[in-house]
């Protein structure tokens, strides 16, 4: 069978191609190449490690159907990255070559997620992580430091802090989740027998309506009771559901007598909940309250650097810093922009620009046209200098003011529709000779100053506040 793996994979691809849009399965599935067929282990080969993810993300249901179909019960599935479909762009990107179990075994697909709590013996349990979600790669910055040092110094200590439980709120796709399954993942490393569960609040409320159902309640309690570290995401979702608030209630307080760590999110803090019974809302103000804030400019860089090495993408600076000053609402529509610039450069062998990354948000990510004027910018340069903006006005070459204005010129000419004359005669009332120069000046400086590229960078996002 193994010499038949090309065309066994071929038909897979022709029951996928009837499952998908055209574009989902031209995007996805076109560049995957079969490999080999040893030992009842298919090897695909995938362009990186984000084809990787994103197919075990989005399609990992659909191939586990596909594949027991096909190539019978019994069969695993492993990905070789760094096979591109194109040999002028058979280059290796970090990984490269490298096999990587995905489906430790395909059998006929679950239809269902099973409930724990149905298992009357509690030796071994699934936590629900994702190892992909640690501390290694959660980046630290102002919008999560304190939720960041709280959520690591429960994993050391779990439920021996003053952080039980740790309430984090924020909007949707500000890292909540990934800091919750890496303190998951932590506290696993360090004691692998910790029974560790992570769940969202949805998955908790069909549990518990079955357990009503088949009057197994006791059962869904005496096993929430015996969890070391419980992980509960969305909890929101619980408004209104007081039966199953009631009974969080109880394994809440078990839990908390006991030592046992809770960590908990939401979309708003505990005083903004509404639908929630008063004594469990007490209780979530226990210990730690901390707000996970939208990502600032400077952790949006940087995680947009991780995931471009992460991927072994060719990215320039240039589109780095244009798609950090431009994706500021979360997380996910980061990753979303690299998976959208990644596709589109491995399938159609295209060079990631500038053009292409405003192409791509132009479809991805609302980008408000915020209106800026001279006198904002003559504000935000002077406040970042601390200056009084009547200095660029003043008659002096002292070198801070004249880069200050240079720098106001720079700006203005980038972000207004003004004349060049019209700029020179507000800001101190120079031809436009001189704002020519201006910009020029700094241009050019920009290219070999790193310490005045951040900064002009830094007054361009305060622009867009």
């Amino acid at each position: 069978m193994s010499s038949n793996h090309v065309t066994l994979w071929d038909r897979c691809l022709d029951i996928i191609k009837d499952n998908l849009s055209e574009s989902a399965y031209v995007m996805w599935f076109t560049p995957v190449r079969a490999l080999s067929f040893d030992n009842n282990v298919l090897t695909l080969g995938v362009p990186s490690y984000f084809f990787y993810e994103y197919l075990e993300e989005h399609y990992i249901d659909l191939l586990q159907r596909v594949l027991y179909r096909v190539f019978g019960n019994g069969v695993q599935l492993k990905y070789q990255v760094g096979v591109v479909e194109n040999p002028k762009t058979d280059v290796v990107v970090a990984g490269a070559n490298k096999s990587v179990n995905a489906v430790p075994q395909v059998s006929a697909p679950a239809t269902h997620v099973p409930d724990p709590f149905k298992q009357q013996v509690y030796e071994e349990l699934d936590s629900q992580l994702n190892p992909v979600y640690n501390f290694e790669n959660y980046y630290s910055g102002v919008s999560n430091k304190l939720a960041r040092t709280a959520g690591e110094s429960i994993a050391e200590k779990p439920g021996k802090t003053a952080f039980n439980p740790l309430f984090l709120y924020g909007e949707s796709g500000v890292g909540k989740t990934h800091l919750v399954q890496a303190i998951g993942i932590r506290i696993k490393e360090k004691d692998p027998s910790a029974r560790v569960l992570y769940l969202s609040s949805h998955l908790f409320q069909v549990q518990y309506t079955n357990a009503v159902r088949s009057n197994t309640v006791n059962d869904f309690i005496n096993f929430y009771q015996s969890i070391d570290v419980l992980l509960i995401d969305d909890i929101q979702d619980l408004a209104g559901k007081t039966g199953t608030q009631n009974t969080f209630f109880h394994i809440f307080n078990h839990l908390h007598q006991n030592n046992k760590q809770l960590v908990l999110t939401s979309d708003r803090p505990p005083v903004s909940l509404e639908g929630m019974v008063p004594r469990l809302l007490t209780r979530f103000k226990w210990g730690l309250t901390a707000e996970v804030e939208r990502p600032d400019y400077e952790l949006r860089r940087n995680i947009l650097l991780n995931k471009i090495h992460q991927d072994g993408l060719p990215i320039s600076e240039e589109v780095v810093d244009y798609i950090a000053r431009n994706v500021a609402d979360n997380v996910r529509d980061l990753e979303g922009i690299i998976v959208s610039l990644m596709a589109r450069s491995t399938i159609f062998n295209r060079e990631i620009t500038i053009d292409l990354a405003e192409r791509v948000l132009s479809t991805s990510v609302h980008v408000e046209k915020k209106q800026v004027t001279i006198e904002l910018i003559q504000e935000k340069v002077c406040g970042f200098y601390d200056m009084d903006p009547k200095l660029l006005q003043a008659k002096t070459r002292k070198r801070e003011i004249v880069q200050a204005r240079q720098i106001s010129m720079y700006l203005s000419k980038k972000y207004t529709d003004y004349s060049l004359s019209r700029i020179g005669d507000i800001l101190g009332r120079k031809d436009h000779a001189t704002v020519l120069h201006a910009c020029k000046t700094i241009s050019e400086q920009l290219e070999i100053d790193k310490a005045l590229r951040a900064n002009v960078l830094e007054i361009e996002e305060s622009l867009k506040k």
